[in-house]
Parts: C-alpha cells; sequence; structure tokens
C-alpha cells in the first residue's frame, strides 16, 4: 500500500493532468484527471471519510504515475482515451456495449487483424496483441475488419502456408507466405493501419497519401500497383459516402440524460434519450460504481465521445461538473458547438427529464423490499431505510432493567444485527433515560450505523434517543418513535404525528421490528430473573 511519505517522493506538479494509479502487479486500476495534481492526489491519502469503494481503491494503490497537460480540456480528453485504452477496474466502464467493437493487431513477425472477443471474465481471448477501441458503427473511425484487411494487405490465414491462397489472387494480400513481400513493406502498410486506430492519423489523411502513392506509381510505369491503390480508394470511397449519410440520419437533434444515485450500493443509474426530429429515436440505460472521481461529468464524456454522433444540445437532470470545460471538450472531439442544458421549470425537456427521472427510481427501488421502499415514500426519508434499527426497554418491576436492539436488513430481521442491555446508570422506571443510555451504548465508538433509528415509544422516548445521537455525533441518523396505542409515528421536528393506513407495508415492517425488539428484550429479561431467583 502507498503512504503519504512515498507519494511526496514523486514529487506531484500543481498542474492539470491526468494520474494512473497502479496495484501491487503494476497493472492500472483507476485513471483519473485533476486540476492540480498534487492537491487531488494527495486528497486520497490524507482524508479519512472515503466511501468504502474509495477507501477500498486507496488501499490497493501500490504506486501513481502521471502525465501532465496544458489545461483541463487535455486532461479531460487524456482521461477518456487512456480508460477506453486501459479500462482500469475502478473506473467507469459503459455496460452496453453491444454496438461496440474492438480490434486487435497480433505480435507476430507478419501481424494479423483480428476482431478482439472477450471470455466470461471480460478478458480478451486469442493470440496475444494490442486491442483497439471500442469502435462504434457509423462512426468516422469504424471500419469493417475485412475492408481493412483489403485495405492494407493484412493476411487472414492462421499460420503461413507454404502455398499462395485465394486472397492473393483477388489482390487482398501480398502474399507474405511465400516471400512475396518483404516485411518492410509489410509492416508499412500495419504501422499505417495502428496509426489510424491509435487516432495519430485519420482514413481521409490515409486516402491522401495513397492518391500521392498512385500518382508516383504511374509515374514510374507501375500500372499494376496504381491500379490496386485506385481500386483500394474507390472502395474506400464508397464507404465514406455510406457512413456519411448512416451519421446524417442517426444525429439526434437532443440528447437528454438523466442520473439517480443510490448511495447505500454506491452505484450511479443513468439513462440517454435521443430525440431526432422531435421524436424519440433511442433509448440507453447505464450504471457505474461511485468510487473516486467516477462523477456524471466522466460518464458524459466517455459515453459521447463513444457515440456515433455528438448532439449540439445535452439537456441533464442536474448540472454536471466542471460543465463548462466538460462543453469544449466535447466540442473538441464533435468539431461543432455544444450546449450542456438544463431543463427548465417546465415544458417538454422537463417531461423528458421527469419521465427519466421515474425510470431511474424504479431500478434504484429494484434492489430493495417493497416494505423500504414505501417507508422511505410515506415518511419522506432522504436515505433508503435498508437498515433499521429498533430499541426497547424491558423492566418487569423495579429491580431489574434491559433493553434491546434488534436490526432488519432490507426488511427482514438481520440477528448478527440483535444486541441486548443491562440498564447501568439509571434507577428507578425511567424509560426517557433507559432509551437514551441503550442508544449511546450501541453507537459508541460503533462504525456499524443504520439507516433509521425506531424508538418504541412516543414523543418523550423520542427526544432521549435523538438527544442520545446528537451526543455521540451522530444527530444526522434520523430517529423515528412508534407509539402502540393508535400506532402513530413521531418524527423529529414534526408538531403532529403520522398515521398511516394499516394496510401500509412500511408500517407493518416497524411493527414487525417493535414487536421483535420487545420479544428479544422480554426473554432476556426473563432469563436474568432466573438466575437471580433465590
Amino acid at each position: 500500500m502507498m503512504t503519504i511519505a512515498t507519494l511526496k517522493e514523486k514529487r506531484l506538479p500543481k498542474e492539470p493532468g491526468v494520474y494512473l494509479m497502479k496495484g501491487k502487479d503494476s497493472d492500472i486500476i483507476y485513471i483519473g484527471k485533476a486540476k492540480d495534481l498534487n492537491k487531488r492526489v494527495t486528497s486520497y491519502f490524507v482524508k479519512k471519510d472515503h466511501d468504502p469503494k474509495t477507501a477500498r481503491l486507496v488501499l490497493e494503490i501500490a504506486d501513481i504515475e502521471f502525465v501532465v497537460t496544458d489545461n483541463e480540456i487535455e486532461a479531460f480528453l487524456l482521461e477518456s482515451n487512456l480508460i477506453k485504452r486501459y479500462r482500469p477496474q475502478f473506473n467507469i466502464e459503459l455496460k452496453d456495449n453491444s454496438r461496440y467493437t474492438y480490434l486487435k493487431i497480433t505480435d507476430e513477425p507478419f501481424p494479423r487483424l483480428l476482431v478482439a472477443r472477450r471470455n466470461r471474465n471480460g478478458a480478451f481471448q486469442g493470440p496475444r496483441g494490442r486491442v483497439y477501441g471500442p469502435f462504434v458503427r457509423g462512426s468516422s473511425k469504424y471500419l469493417t475488419v475485412g475492408l481493412l484487411r483489403k485495405l492494407f494487405k493484412v493476411r487472414v490465414c492462421n499460420r503461413l502456408p507454404k502455398t499462395p491462397c485465394l486472397q492473393y489472387f483477388i489482390k487482398n494480400c501480398d502474399a507474405p507466405c511465400i516471400e512475396n513481400v518483404t516485411k518492410e513493406r509489410y509492416m508499412q502498410g500495419i504501422n499505417s493501419l495502428r496509426d489510424i486506430l491509435e487516432g495519430r492519423s485519420s482514413i481521409e489523411r490515409f486516402a491522401e497519401e495513397m492518391q500521392h502513392v498512385m500518382k508516383r506509381a504511374s509515374d514510374i510505369g507501375d500500372y499494376e500497383r496504381a491500379k490496386e491503390i485506385r481500386d483500394m480508394l474507390y472502395r474506400l470511397d464508397n464507404l465514406r459516402i455510406r457512413q456519411k449519410m448512416e451519421k446524417a440520419n442517426k444525429r439526434p437533434d437532443e440528447e437528454y440524460v438523466g442520473i439517480a444515485r443510490d448511495e447505500k450500493k454506491g452505484i450511479a443509474h443513468v439513462m440517454v434519450l435521443k430525440r431526432t426530429h422531435g421524436v424519440i429515436s433511442d433509448r440507453r440505460k447505464f450504471e457505474f460504481e461511485l468510487v473516486a472521481d467516477n462523477t456524471f461529468s466522466s460518464f458524459l464524456l466517455q459515453y459521447d465521445s463513444s457515440a456515433p454522433a455528438i448532439p449540439r444540445m445535452v439537456c441533464t437532470s442536474e448540472e454536471p461538473g466542471e460543465r463548462d470545460v466538460l462543453e469544449k471538450s466535447l466540442e473538441k472531439l464533435a468539431g461543432h458547438h455544444v450546449r450542456i442544458a438544463s431543463p427548465g421549470s417546465a415544458g417538454e425537456r422537463r417531461q423528458l427529464i421527469d419521465l427519466i427521472a421515474r425510470n431511474l427510481a424504479m431500478y434504484v427501488e429494484r434492489g430493495y423490499a417493497p416494505a423500504v421502499v414505501e417507508l422511505r415514500d410515506s415518511l419522506s426519508l432522504s436515505v433508503m431505510p435498508e437498515t433499521v434499527d429498533c430499541f426497547d426497554v424491558s423492566n418487569l418491576g423495579t429491580d431489574i432493567a434491559v433493553g434491546s436492539s434488534v436490526r432488519f436488513v432490507n426488511g427482514k430481521p438481520h440477528k448478527g444485527g440483535y444486541r441486548r442491555f443491562k440498564i447501568q446508570s439509571i434507577e428507578g422506571q425511567n424509560d426517557f433515560a433507559m432509551i437514551g443510555e441503550l442508544v449511546r451504548r450501541r453507537y459508541d465508538d460503533s462504525m456499524d450505523l443504520p439507516d433509521l433509528v425506531v424508538i418504541d415509544g412516543g414523543r418523550g422516548q423520542l427526544g432521549a434517543a435523538t438527544a442520545a445521537l446528537a451526543a455521540v455525533g451522530l444527530s444526522g441518523i434520523p430517529c423515528i418513535g412508534l407509539a402502540k396505542e393508535n400506532e402513530e409515528i413521531y418524527m423529529q421536528g414534526a408538531h403532529y404525528p403520522v398515521s398511516l393506513p394499516r394496510n401500509n407495508s412500511g408500517l407493518r415492517m416497524l411493527q414487525y421490528a417493535r414487536d421483535e425488539a420487545h420479544r428479544f428484550g422480554l426473554a432476556y429479561n426473563k432469563s436474568l430473573r432466573k438466575i437471580t431467583r433465590p
């Protein structure tokens, strides 16, 4: 694990750039960007209250490298390209990969071009080689493997045979198998292909270069070579015209993007709607882990930089961080002005964003029991009450007083979270003070915290519990009281209790937890009485 002391040895500059975090095997596990590399990277090791996933990332960091850029826009774009190239485990990876193609140039004396396929674990299969992509059908960088092989005369045979195959006779391969082409000449085509796949060159520039080669071949009388290049350029022109038409037909007028974060599970859900000529033409759903700098901005750049076309207007459910830098980065990729806008308070755009929000809410809720979701909605809780602790005091008579705390996780009892207490500091029957002691002792120095605390009792018991939570620095945890007489719910800061319908599944879950706390505490009380009975 890397420490702040070893980090200082790196002498990270206070400039914009990209940082690459490596694991113990020197593999890249996370790539991020920063306006100030020194400040951002140092914060990982200084900050103590990371979310669990980011804390796990920090524990796995063995080394850090960095690349300085001239400005934030270059950092945005470089980060996106490096993530696509290395696919680190902690970065955002678009799950909807059905429209992407990865290509591989093999590590062989006469390399081949293959479609790169993955195994179940996500690793690329087949012979060793450099993988490129993803490439999107319809984008200017996408070409079929077959056409790329023809353009650059790349062999297709698994092993070099001793006689030429059909591809040689139809002018698609120069037959390195019979030494009809030197390795140097063969690699010229491979290197040109690499330049295009890596983005150092373009199909357009390659076509211009081939025009000059064709003219030189014709000037020296090599008409067969000139004819081959002419035919290749003809095929390339046909493809470029078809791509241009597809791009024009597919270009969305507007893009609508909404995000919903499930903070408890550390996952962000994103939905994208594309509208062309006023009609919804496409819908995509993604999710990514909320780790380190995995943000809405990061997602938007990853998504749009891989899309066939970037629209001129992107309407988002919330303003992404560093919006100006993101807009300029997308403009640099798109070649035209891009505006990221809010939907406003009314109108069609607001209706579409609200539609996305409703759909995303359903995706979030799928991971929780219906009772948990209904309780959150009924009480307007700020977080999903997946983990609920319920407290009860059991003091039959005046000689023995005990208390209990039971835990429900996703609507069901979790016996590992049950606790029982013998009241220590309170004499006599003072339920309010006893509840305060139970809550304080349960969470004092505890990192295992619930989303909601429930007290068996009314306003007085609730006041004692909230005071105890504040005393141990946990005033942010929601706390309610469930009064048994009328099954009313008392909430912090509310003048009147809340009455839920008897068939409300959230209320039934609270009653189940309250009854379970009573049963567990009473059983403990009875066991102590048996021990102390003369």
